[in-house]
């Protein structure tokens, strides 16, 4: 390579994926009537910031015309494209930052067609910010852990009435994955396994704060803010991994500022952290497929309300405690689902502060309910209700997969 092309290759975002596939993508946006997005997309590829911009918001739009599962599929391409095109223009001026927020929206709300231009990109600026931070503070930073002094009785005090009270779920060490295809999966039995995680480099990494901010910190991720999610006070915002962690850190228990990440699939958008995790053996058990890799990430009083969920579940506690609360898919009909289709996998019922009047045979149901530790996993089966409070900052992993061909999958 010549020292002229090195020093371009240097100084630009190279997207192998769009390059070979643009006619393709723009063709297909034309038919879904995107003529003025495949105009912008052409003054941004020669060059133009302004198309980029202008291409980027037009799919923005699209994006928002309508529920998301109505967005046709090559809109969200057309936004990845145009983030990219974006990222490429702050890239050349030497705003690495905002290039990496450009390819993280991009991660966040893109197709998947260009994912892999997204993340190739993403790992050239991540590089480039990273060296350029060590130029300017030098050393590694310490290992600063979460604060580990909270009131746990007082938490316990906040909890749903009756909590540990009736059947607490089993803990099993040493759980063989055919003891658990047979005790626990195909019989719909919810279990705590208690020692599968200490090979996870994410036991200790995720317990500093230093660490995150160094593999995330620069990163944009999409958080809710409040304490329910289903709340109408409930509102998302996209910030930078690092003001998350701060919010966490400083801004205590309040319900109003209270900030916590729910359902992201952030491992699929910062690859360094799904480095830090494994995916438990007990998810391929009788012919297991992932479907979906989450994380729950937030401060302590952080409530996900009583739902059930279609997919066979381990929720991994990797850093802090949660207080979980079960009820089988049996009574479903006692807990009040909503009839609206978005939400009827969730109950009217706020095991909070139940209206006795307006629900009735939720008050006395038996449930099974535990303190899920640091370092453990919960398998909940497919259609069983839960219920989940943090008890302390948490970070959880939870993975969701289904069974091909098993009559008992969801």
């Amino acid at each position: 390579m010549s020292t002229a092309s090195s020093s371009s290759s240097a100084s630009s975002l190279e997207t192998p994926v769009l390059d070979s596939q643009l006619s393709t993508l723009l063709q297909r946006i034309t038919e879904e009537g995107g003529y003025a997005f495949v105009s912008m997309a052409a003054l941004a590829a020669s060059g133009d910031t302004r198309g980029a911009e202008a291409a980027k918001d037009m799919a923005w739009e699209q994006l928002h015309s309508g529920p998301w599962h109505s967005v046709v599929p090559i809109w969200r391409d057309a936004y990845a494209m145009a983030c990219l095109h974006v990222a490429k223009h702050h890239y050349s001026s030497g705003e690495l930052e905002l290039a990496l927020r450009a390819l993280d929206m991009g991660l966040i709300m893109g197709g998947l067609a260009l994912r892999d231009d997204l993340n190739l990109c993403v790992g050239k600026v991540t590089a480039a910010l990273r060296g350029k931070e060590v130029c300017e503070n030098g050393t590694e930073q310490p290992k600063v852990e979460w604060c580990k002094d909270f009131n746990l009785a007082e938490m316990l005090r906040l909890l749903p009435v009756r909590s540990l009270s009736c059947h607490t779920v089993g803990r099993k060490s040493g759980l063989s994955l055919e003891g658990f295809l047979q005790e626990h999966l195909l019989c719909g039995s919810p279990v705590i396994i208690s020692d599968c995680m200490t090979h996870w480099p994410a036991k200790d990494r995720w317990n500093d704060i230093n660490y995150l901010k160094k593999v995330a910190g620069l990163r944009t991720v999409p958080v809710k803010v409040g304490r329910n999610y289903l709340r109408a006070e409930c509102n998302q915002e996209l910030i930078t991994f690092s003001e998350f962690l701060e919010r966490i850190q400083f801004n205590g228990c309040s319900s109003r500022d209270m900030t916590f990440l729910a359902q992201h699939q952030l491992f699929d958008q910062i690859q360094e952290l799904k480095q830090d995790i494994v995916t438990p053996d007990y998810c391929f058990a009788g012919g297991g497929e992932i479907r979906s890799l989450n994380a729950w990430f937030g401060p302590p009083g952080v409530v996900t309300p009583l739902h059930y969920d279609p997919h066979y579940n381990l929720l991994a506690q990797v850093v802090g405690k949660k207080y979980i609360r079960l009820y089988p898919a049996s009574l479903s009909e006692e807990l009040y689902p909503h009839s609206e289709s978005m939400l009827s996998n969730f109950s009217q019922v706020d095991l909070d502060n139940i209206d006795e009047k307006e629900f009735p045979e939720a008050l006395d149901l038996e449930f099974l309910d535990c303190i899920l530790e640091e370092g453990e996993m919960l398998y909940i089966p497919p259609n069983w209700w839960h219920y989940v409070r943090s008890l302390t900052t948490s970070f959880s992993v939870s993975f969701w997969w289904s069974h091909t061909g098993n009559p008992l999958a969801p």
